[in-house]
């Protein structure tokens, strides 16, 4: 008979176990996670220097990223051979040009070793911190958390592009103060583990609040990534030297085309401001990328070879990021300039030369559904979500309809965390689930966004009455028979296009050239 107190002993004794099982697992993966640190910050800063052993190293690189992410797609992904390259590809390109970059000396040594140290002990090496805070964050909410998040700190923008997702003008006053910027970065990275933020606007370098701005941000979180999109007009050469002596930043610069195009949307002389700002880049050896949006009247450079060649090989980005023009914001009233499903498809076409055929690092938000497992938003595992410079927290920079907001999120003494476990965000991450996120096979991912390639979804199955508008042009294209009209037949157009294709391109590997493995 057991003596009274037996079973809580036992209960105790079992607890114990757990708990030093639990440290024993931990401690395994903080040592396995200094070691890939480790690898992650000497690979990146062997590669700085040129030797002969370097171009051995890459090629080692190249194998391990695609062998890795192939067994993790066989794994715990899709099962798609397919997938498993396009994200193979990436990693790789990225690569090779930041590092023929570095040897064209328009990325330096120091800004690449300094890269190393928040990427490599970050993103890539996958630090104690990141790995402790992802763990705490599965184990309270049974998924993972998101990567990463984009904040907008100010709607202000020295410039007034016609079709600006945000609306910014010289005379949009918003912004967010910066303890509320800090706090939401601070949250991201000790409750999410997050090593990796996008600022995005209205122009985030005229963000100034009590002394403190951009850099300031960048200095105080040094342990983390930047990437901002900007319109680089105000990089100038105490903005890049100041960008090079922290080294945890990287500029997206918004070009439209060539001059031509740029000037028409952005003003008379941007384009040669915008050049002359890079040299400004290139000069202290930060590296950086470029955003074009895609619009009907720059969609035939977009189909050129000549473009990227431009872009990459003669100005010296090491990335571009590519964003189809939306029917948000101002672009409500300019629906015919957004490309149509057809130019969508052969822009797909081109944007997949590009990236096996050519080596280029191009991110499209919409045709490279591939290389994030589809849509991004929400707050899904290793996804991410947006905040706006009025401290609404959105599924997306291109959904512009919330129902949490930050500053009463604060008040209320909660954390960012708990506004992604909203039932908005709760039903976002369920439709992407169904249409076949890490599913075998997995859904189309060449039409994955829930606002445009989907939007009747969205409608029906994620947006309810109490989810509010951002601004007035979010209420009208809820209210707008003709708006949802246009953007359902967009849906069914682009899914007719796409469908037996994207089943074409799960059936067998993609071609992978040897003028891509000799990049």
């Amino acid at each position: 008979m057991n003596k009274p107190g037996h079973a809580a002993c036992v209960m105790n004794h079992k607890d114990k176990e757990s708990v030093i099982k639990k440290e024993a697992i931990m401690q395994t993966d903080l040592i396995k996670a200094r070691i890939r640190t480790n690898l992650a910050k000497g690979t990146l800063k062997f590669m700085a220097n040129k030797s002969l052993l370097r171009n051995a190293a890459l090629k080692i690189a190249a194998d391990r990223a695609r062998k890795s992410l192939r067994e993790y797609e066989m794994k715990q992904g899709s099962k798609s051979e397919y997938l498993a390259a396009v994200e193979a590809q990436y990693v790789i390109n990225l690569m090779n040009l930041g590092i023929r970059n570095l040897d064209r000396r328009f990325i330096s040594k120091d800004y690449l070793k300094k890269v190393a140290e928040t990427l490599g002990g970050g993103i890539w090496g996958e630090s104690s911190r990141s790995r402790q805070a992802a763990r705490k964050y599965r184990e309270k909410y049974g998924i993972e958390p998101p990567g990463f998040c984009t904040v907008s700190p100010a709607q202000k923008c020295n410039l007034n592009c016609p079709g600006c997702y945000a609306a910014s003008n010289a005379r949009a006053q918003a912004f967010l103060p910066y303890e509320i910027v800090e706090r939401l970065v601070k949250e991201m990275r000790d409750i999410c583990g997050a090593s990796f933020t996008v600022i995005s606007g209205g122009e985030p370098f005229l963000w100034q609040d009590n002394g403190k701005d951009l850099f300031s941000l960048a200095e105080e979180f040094s342990d983390m990534f930047f990437l901002v999109y900007t319109n680089g007009t105000l990089l100038d050469d105490t903005t890049c030297q100041k960008l090079f002596e922290l080294g945890n930043v990287t500029p997206a610069i918004s070009i439209e085309g060539y001059e031509a195009e740029t000037d028409r949307r952005r003003g008379k002389g941007m384009f040669q401001k915008i050049l002359n700002n890079m040299n400004n880049l290139k000069k202290y050896g930060v590296g950086f990328g470029v955003s074009v949006t895609a619009t009907k009247e720059n969609f035939h450079l977009l189909l050129e070879d000549r473009f990227y060649e431009y872009w990459f090989d003669e100005v010296g980005a090491t990335y571009m990021w590519m964003f189809h023009l939306m029917p948000i914001g101002r672009a409500k009233d300019t629906m015919d300039l957004a490309l149509s499903p057809e130019d969508r498809v052969k822009l797909l076409s081109k944007w997949e030369e590009m990236l096996f055929k050519r080596g280029y690092f191009i991110g499209d938000f919409w045709n490279s559904g591939t290389a994030s497992r589809g849509c991004l938003a929400y707050g899904r595992p290793n996804g991410y979500f947006y905040v706006d410079w009025n401290g609404n927290i959105m599924p997306c920079v291109f959904v512009p309809y919330y129902k949490d907001n930050l500053y009463d999120l604060y008040k209320q003494g909660k954390t960012i965390d708990e506004a992604l476990m909203s039932d908005y965000f709760k039903r976002g991450r369920q439709w992407q689930t169904e249409y076949g996120y890490l599913s075998d096979p997995p859904g189309n991912f060449f039409a994955p966004c829930s606002i445009r390639d989907n939007h009747k979804s969205f409608r029906e199955k994620i947006l309810t009455p109490d989810i509010k508008p951002e601004d007035e042009n979010a209420r009208q294209a809820l209210e707008d028979p003709e708006y949802y009209q246009k953007m359902a037949k967009f849906d069914d157009d682009i899914h007719k296009l796409t469908e037996s294709w994207w089943k074409e391109k799960l059936a067998r590997k993609p071609e992978i050239t040897e003028q891509t493995k000799q990049a």
